[in-house]
């Protein structure tokens, strides 16, 4: 039978169609994921592995750090760059700076050292109760907008004009400050849902704005957005800012980043796949996920999706029928569809049936098949009635045990 028959996607029942238009991605995951008061700071050694599995990814851009910050940050940007350079990743650098020459400085000084261009992405907060707060007039923020962007310009390094914030914006204080800022010479501006505010319908209607921004410049700008979780909408959001204009979607491995964190880069990856919008290689997102985890001291939950411990794990009776069922038939594709939303092969996995309290015996015959162990009566009734007195899931060591039983 045709897959596309097994299938009613409801997904695509009155969805409006999206301008076919290459989405990129700016993993934050060494900058903004960083920020996380629980996370470890990675050794260089740990972040020099992860920058390699962002560009098995396929991810185009990575924030390396602040080097404003400090004598570490400095080092670690100038060995990152340096590493991109030396392998000829196609992972492009850029780095974190306030909008003020201190903070650029250094940045200029790396670039010119690794002999390679770094896009400086230059921030400033947008919005009234920033301001309010900070005490900026809007005089002061234009004045410091155009000084930090001629400045960095001025030394050939692209420039993304960040607003911290932008969802809570005013518009004409938006308008002004991009404005601004593309007239200085930044040719990428990067949208913030700094504090998770939006929703999609938000999203939507504020990019459109600022698409009517860059239309009005006439200068070639390309829009960036930056979400985070405080709502859960960090996914869906970047998904909306995509739909409605935006070309390029920030994220951090497992959405580590301040408070709640960042829109997760893993799961924006998997669900553009789904979507039909990128088509990668995603083998690596495993191992680029637990590398981050390792890396920042950020545990993986285990019902986290696609790179969780039980994200394909069953050992409900039904579910675990179905999936059987499907293996009895000898087509993969259906074993990982039938009871999946996601498919597991093309992210490395696969659908796992387990034993316990409300497992059926054909969950117990068919583990003891995939151990290559015989599946008699016997063994069979003896695992099914141990599993049943349990209040857990048994694991592969207990279940190897009760089968050897009459060995």
């Amino acid at each position: 039978m045709d897959k596309n028959e097994l299938i009613y996607d409801w997904n695509r029942v009155n969805r409006e169609p999206v301008a076919v238009r290459r989405v990129e991605f700016d993993d934050e995951t060494l900058r903004d994921g960083l920020q996380s008061p629980s996370v470890t700071d990675p050794p260089i050694e740990k972040k020099i592995e992860l920058l390699h599995l962002m560009d098995s990814l396929g991810i185009e851009s990575a924030d390396i750090g602040l080097p404003g910050a400090g004598p570490r940050a400095v080092a670690d940007c100038l060995r990152l760059a340096q590493e991109v350079a030396d392998c000829k990743l196609d992972i492009k650098p850029n780095c974190a700076a306030r909008t003020v020459r201190a903070d650029i400085e250094p940045i200029i000084d790396i670039s010119e050292k690794v002999g390679m261009p770094i896009e400086v992405g230059t921030f400033i907060g947008s919005s009234p109760i920033r301001q309010y707060a900070e005490g900026w007039s809007l005089e002061m923020m234009l004045t410091a907008t155009e000084d930090a962007v001629k400045f960095a310009a001025s030394h050939n390094l692209p420039v993304m004009y960040v607003t911290e914030d932008t969802t809570r914006a005013h518009p004409d204080t938006i308008r002004a400050l991009y404005t601004t800022a593309i007239e200085a010479g930044a040719r990428r501006i990067c949208v913030c849902d700094t504090v998770g505010h939006a929703t999609p319908e938000g999203t939507r209607a504020l990019i459109g704005y600022i698409k009517s921004i860059v239309a009005d410049t006439g200068e070639d700008v390309k829009i960036d957005w930056h979400g985070h979780q405080d709502r859960g909408l960090g996914v869906i959001n970047s998904i909306a800012a995509f739909e409605a204009g935006a070309d390029r979607l920030h994220g951090t491995a497992l959405g580590v980043g301040e408070r709640v964190g960042n829109a997760p880069m893993d799961q924006l990856l998997v669900n553009l796949q789904l979507m039909g919008y990128i088509n990668r290689d995603l083998s690596n997102l495993m191992r680029y996920c637990e590398t981050a985890s390792e890396a920042t001291g950020v545990p993986i939950p285990i019902t986290y999706p696609v790179v969780g411990r039980d994200a394909f794990r069953t050992a409900t009776g039904v579910h675990a029928a179905a999936v059987i069922k499907a293996f009895r038939k000898g087509d993969e594709w259906l074993a990982d569809m039938v009871y999946s939303g996601v498919p597991a092969k093309i992210f490395g996995r696969e659908q796992l049936i387990e034993i316990g309290p409300m497992s059926g015996k054909s969950n117990v015959i068919f583990w003891l098949e995939r151990h290559h162990i015989e599946p008699t009566e016997e063994r069979v009734e003896r695992i099914f009635n141990h599993a049943k007195q349990c209040n857990s899931v048994l694991t592969d060591e207990e279940v190897t045990q009760l089968a050897m039983r009459d060995a």
